[in-house]
């Protein structure tokens, strides 16, 4: 990470520096703590370059980080972080208490040591993909992308998902629940996390589809026949496999409905039904939620 020489600790200082683009970086790591080059780029950037060397220059300026992970003895792909800068400008933008140094210095050493990092890359890069599409469809958008703890946070913790977006497809919405597998828990572990969203259900909360996003075809099949067994579920639940959605993503016809068939649909084609505005339910996205608000020309732009 940043070496020992002092930088500055002040946003002024450096705020001539930044662009749009910049301030977006800052949000997606400080609310989803890491991304690795590639998913930045394909967030914000035409080119892998251009990326490389716009995070290399807002890290000499200390706005963000980086690490190298090393797991099962081989090197990962570079990760990057949010700066103390980076922290200090999203935590001032939304009102709170800018953090210090200490506190974001911890807050980076806890994402380098978690044993948990192949499914916070794999759960970022599910919604990730989806941005990397609305760049090449303009009828499609993340209107919301939030992280777990946002998440649960927001739903009284009664539900703890790994993440919760909003997509937007030729006219249609759909809101929905994340529940990223890497094959290493038992099924029945991963059925007994739809009984949460049930219980939200029931007491005022949204019916949105609770996703399932598998490692492999086997993996979903079991699940969909364990889920299948038992009395049908109060929200919808949709499984998909990312051996399967290689080709297409996540927006693609990949989804089966526990229930509802055999066929496949696309992600925008789910059930999606809102609950009661209020503690249970955090209503429609609003535009200051949508991952690229801050950027005020297209995204795609250099």
């Amino acid at each position: 990470m940043t070496s020992g020489a002092r930088l500055t600790e002040s946003l002024r200082a450096v705020s001539w520096r930044l662009e749009p683009r910049d301030l977006v970086i800052a949000s997606l790591l400080y609310e989803h703590r890491t991304l690795t080059t590639a998913q930045i780029a394909a967030i914000l950037f035409t080119s892998d370059r251009t990326c490389r060397n716009r995070l290399a220059a807002l890290r000499t300026l200390g706005f963000v980080d980086w690490f190298v992970p090393i797991r099962r003895g081989r090197r990962l792909p570079t990760h990057w972080l949010p700066g103390l800068l980076a922290a200090r400008y999203v935590a001032l933008r939304d009102g709170g208490r800018p953090p210090t140094t200490k506190a974001v210095r911890e807050m980076q050493d806890r994402v380098v040591a978690t044993s948990h990092l192949a499914h916070v890359d794999a759960t970022n890069q599910f919604f990730v993909d989806l941005i990397a599409l609305s760049r090449r469809r303009p009828d499609a958008r993340l209107a919301r992308w939030w992280s777990g703890p946002r998440t649960a946070a927001a739903f009284g913790r009664r539900v703890h998902p790994d993440g919760h977006g909003v997509w937007r497809d030729a006219g249609r919405q759909v809101a929905f629940f994340l529940e990223t597998d890497l094959g290493n828990e038992t099924q029945s572990v991963l059925a007994a996390k739809v009984a949460p969203y049930e219980r939200l259900r029931l007491v005022g909360g949204p019916a949105w589809p609770v996703l399932f996003w598998l490692p492999t075809p086997a993996r979903e099949a079991n699940l969909v026949a364990r889920l299948a067994s038992t009395a049908p579920p109060v929200v919808p639940v949709a499984t998909a496999n990312r051996r399967y959605a290689t080709d297409v993503g996540p927006a693609g016809p990949v989804w089966t409905v526990v229930g509802g068939g055999a066929d496949r649909v696309g992600l925008a084609d789910l059930p999606s039904v809102a609950g009661a505005v209020g503690t249970f339910d955090p209503g429609p996205p609003t535009a200051d939620q949508d991952p690229l608000y801050l950027l005020d020309q297209d995204p795609a732009a250099e």
